[in-house]
């Protein structure tokens, strides 16, 4: 499958297969995930995954928020996308580069996520990011460093469902040129 294609034909599962992922699949799919961009090269984003379905059902499903839990109760991994604080969008001295403060976290945490999902998509895997979830009880429970904030959690696994692509809006939208008439 090409960029475009995965692109274009990647989308949000929400159920999946009850068949475990190999850890060899998994390390791939950080492997890749790794080479996302970062403010200055900072490679701030971290990544937990839980592969045990039992403990997924059991105790992960209660970080998420209600519309969440039926995602997660079913996915065979689930994934903690989280970013050391205080270093993205910073000088050395650890004051801030630009006017955009330490947004830069999040910025580097979204690109990390496209990169993850569509290596996933790439893989044969499914994805959906989530971002409504206890957020204390989520850093508590993945048991993450001080220096950490966790931004997503991000089930995956073999889809059980193709879904059709959701409305775009057409480029002509989103799209202004700005310089030389074309």
């Amino acid at each position: 499958m090409d960029t475009l294609e995965c692109i274009t034909t990647r989308r949000s599962i929400r159920k999946f297969e009850q068949q475990r992922i190999a850890r060899g699949t998994v390390e791939q799919l950080i492997d890749s995930a790794r080479w996302s961009p970062s403010y200055n090269n900072s490679k701030v984003v971290r990544y937990t995954v839980l592969d045990d379905p039992q403990r997924i059902r059991d105790e992960a499903v209660d970080l998420m928020a209600r519309e969440n839990r039926h995602i997660v109760a079913n996915a065979p991994l689930l994934l903690a996308v989280s970013v050391v604080t205080g270093r993205s969008g910073r000088r050395r001295d650890g004051s801030f580069e630009t006017a955009k403060g330490d947004t830069w976290e999040m910025f580097d945490a979204g690109a990390a996520c496209q990169t993850l999902c569509l290596a996933a998509a790439s893989l044969g895997l499914g994805t959906v990011i989530m971002a409504t979830f206890d957020e204390e009880a989520a850093t508590r429970f993945f048991n993450l460093p001080d220096t950490e904030r966790i931004i997503a959690l991000v089930a995956a696994g073999l889809p059980a469902e193709t879904p059709a692509a959701p409305r775009r809006k057409e480029v002509h939208e989103i799209l202004r040129f700005m310089g030389a008439g074309r």
